[in-house]
This record gives structure tokens, C-alpha cells and sequence, in this order.
């Protein structure tokens, strides 16, 4: 089912987007990009196991990967940031809307302050709105930065004793979306 991934290997990965040499220490190997995330899980730092999902999924597949881990930890957010999981759920779903990105490009233009608010700014970014021009101004990076950031930031938030499996379980998410956006491009194809 994977053999279709964007990134068949993690060198793969690592050579079509070098900015994840920014955001993780662990050097890609020629292992399987499904089977090298499973391995950075079981590692010495496994929150790379997110940072790696981030950038194996297409971008927008990404921001509804992170949208729909937040979405798991809402009893941590308040009012503002249930706002911002909305906006960008409306806006996965339909990106091209203009109500949609009007939103996303003004929520994107503020500071991220909140796990949800790096998704706003990962959704903004891939939208190619002001926060693109923003970030293009300073350092770029791709929206799986943003994306990145608002997973493990919001995975600070869960208690200790809940991390590890709370970890988990956004990584195989991760994976199993990683599958699925494989199936969907090979269907594409046909």
C-alpha cells in the first residue's frame, strides 16, 4: 500500500526538502519512509516521528493531519483556539473558497501564540497568502514547519504520563494518512 509515497526512502525525503534538516537532528537513511518513522518512534527522540510525518505529507494533507490531532486535545484550547480548528477545518475542506482564505490568510498574519495557531499559519503558508510573503521576507520554510511546530506544541500541553502514547497515536495517524494521500495519487495516475 505504501509504495506509492511522494518519498519512497527517507534520503528521498530529505533531498527534495532540505528544511527538515532544520527541524530534526536524526540523518535519513535508504530505510522505507514508513519503516524509518516507526523507527525514529521507537528512537532516542521520537517527537522526530512527527516532524518527519510533517514533511512526508503533502502540504495540505499535513495541515488536516494537525487539524485533526488538535482536534483530539481540544479540552486544552480555549474558545479562540476552537475558532482557529474550524477556520481551518473550513478550509481544508475547501481551500479554494474565497471566504476561506480571506480567513486563513488574517489569522495566519498574526503571530502564533497557540499550538492551533502554528496550523492557522501551516495552512496560510501552503495557501500562499500573507503569511507566505511574511515568512518568504525572513527564513523560509514550508508550511510542515508550521505544521510541525502546532503538533508538538500542542503535545507539550498533554500530561506526562499520557505523552508517549498520545505520541503514538498522532504518528500512526500520520502514517496511515500518508497511505491513504499514496492510494489517492496512484488512483490519480489510472
Amino acid at each position: 500500500m505504501a509504495n506509492g509515497l511522494r518519498f519512497k526512502t527517507a534520503r528521498d525525503l530529505f533531498m527534495a526538502c532540505p528544511a527538515i534538516a532544520r527541524d530534526m537532528r536524526t540523518l535519513p537513511t535508504e530505510q522505507h519512509s514508513i519503516a524509518f518513522c516507526r523507527e525514529l518512534l521507537t528512537g532516542r527522540v521520537p517527537e522526530e516521528a512527527i516532524t518527519f510525518c510533517a514533511y512526508l505529507l503533502p502540504e495540505r494533507a499535513a495541515v488536516w493531519w494537525a487539524h485533526e490531532c488538535l482536534s483530539h486535545l481540544t479540552d486544552l484550547f480555549d474558545e479562540n483556539d476552537h475558532e482557529l480548528l474550524a477556520l481551518v477545518r473550513d478550509w481544508v475542506g475547501e481551500p479554494d473558497s474565497p471566504r476561506h482564505r480571506a480567513a486563513v490568510s488574517a489569522a495566519a498574519a498574526t503571530p502564533p501564540t497557540t499550538p492551533v495557531g502554528w496550523i492557522a499559519l501551516a495552512a496560510g503558508w501552503r495557501d500562499n497568502g500573507s503569511a507566505a510573503t511574511m515568512a518568504s521576507a525572513s527564513q523560509p520554510f514550508p508550511a510542515a514547519h508550521a505544521v510541525n511546530a502546532g503538533i508538538l506544541a500542542g503535545l507539550a500541553r498533554v500530561a506526562l504520563a499520557d505523552r508517549f502514547s498520545v505520541l503514538s497515536a498522532f504518528v500512526e495517524m500520520g502514517i496511515q494518512m500518508a497511505e491513504i494521500e499514496a492510494l489517492r495519487q496512484s488512483a490519480d495516475v489510472y
